[in-house]
């Protein structure tokens, strides 16, 4: 028996609560994570978890062995990491949590560069759906969040993305451009199933030194439809179905070849920041860093829009503290991965 990773599916199991919900994390069959966790309970000649239809607990011998299991596994990477930060040329396989939409419109285009570079690193990407905290079983996990970041990591900035309205040109040309927020009412919209929309949506318009200038609140109207896949939203755009709420990083390369033409360009919804974080480690792997180090040049590195900007269209960002608090948290991110 494996009994390393035997260790890694148990404290898995305690992390998500589930055994099923440890078979997805770490993608594998639940047949397979349920067969571990009994192999390791008849190696230890000891259960350690109490099973019921709806709830996992621990045993008094399961609590103990967990605090023993975190400890050994987090020897364990330290010394993999230390052997690892030894060898100049970065090796290995390195496991990366990221949202779907970014693994394929930004970080696909870019993989051939990243694996002529360093050709010896191995890339297992998990992209399972929103990403909005740090998880701690991946080496690197690509975060998008409108919130300040909170907690024990380390975390580089990336980019700010903004999401922004936009339709094919062949739809506008039919049903018109809307010139103002109300007027969106009268056109297919295309939404996600978020529950703060049922409060209804913001829409400011700064001046051209981030004044604030307007702003005005709207219910959505019935959509034509709603889907949490930014991928389906993007597809139907650019066919025609309708108006859609995307973020940049997605729509950039459509406006630019103009397959999608941004709708109240002056009007700005609500922008997310893009983070790459990892666990806090005293050693960090050459291949971690290298990985880090690509993700900040092909984004930019910076608290601003870069796909806006090479579209032409960028949205003056309103002058306020929360902006400035955000730029203050980037910079602190970045001392602290530099350090």
């Amino acid at each position: 028996m494996d009994q390393v990773r035997a260790m890694r599916v148990f404290t898995r199991v305690i992390d998500e609560g589930s055994l099923a919900g440890a078979a997805r994390a770490l993608d594998l069959a639940p047949a397979v994570v349920t067969r571990l966790i009994a192999d390791l309970e008849e190696h230890l000649g000891a259960r350690l978890l109490n099973r019921t239809t709806r709830r996992l607990s621990l045993t008094d011998v399961g609590e103990s062995y967990l605090e023993r299991c975190r400890r050994i596994l987090a020897d364990i990477e330290e010394a993999e990491a230390l052997a690892s930060a030894s060898v100049t040329d970065p090796r290995g396989n390195l496991r990366v949590l990221m949202p779907p939409a970014i693994a394929v419109h930004q970080l696909a285009r870019h993989m051939v560069g990243f694996h002529t570079r360093y050709p010896h690193v191995s890339l297992e990407l998990v992209v399972p759906g929103p990403v909005d905290a740090l998880d701690e079983s991946f080496d690197v996990t690509v975060i998008s969040t409108r919130a300040q970041l909170q907690g024990d990591f380390i975390a580089r900035l990336l980019a700010r993305t903004e999401v922004i309205l936009c339709a094919a040109p062949e739809y506008l040309a039919r049903h018109g451009r809307p010139q103002h927020p109300s007027e969106l009412k009268q056109h297919a919209l295309m939404l996600p199933p978020i529950h703060e929309l049922s409060r209804g949506v913001t829409f400011e318009r700064c001046g051209p030194h981030g004044e604030p200038k307007d702003s005005y609140f709207t219910m959505p109207s019935r959509p034509v439809m709603t889907t949490a896949s930014t991928d389906t939203k993007y597809a139907c755009a650019l066919h025609g179905l309708g108006i859609a709420g995307l973020p940049s990083f997605v729509v950039g390369d459509a406006l630019m070849e103009n397959a999608l033409e941004r709708v109240l360009p002056q009007w700005r919804i609500y922008s997310f920041t893009l983070w790459a974080a990892m666990p806090t480690r005293k050693f960090v792997p050459a291949r971690t860093r290298a990985f880090l180090d690509f993700l900040v040049e092909i984004f930019g590195g910076k608290d601003e829009d870069p796909w806006l900007a090479a579209a032409g269209c960028p949205t003056v960002r309103p002058a306020t503290p929360e902006a400035e608090v955000g730029a203050a948290t980037a910079a602190v991110a970045a001392q602290g991965t530099s350090a």
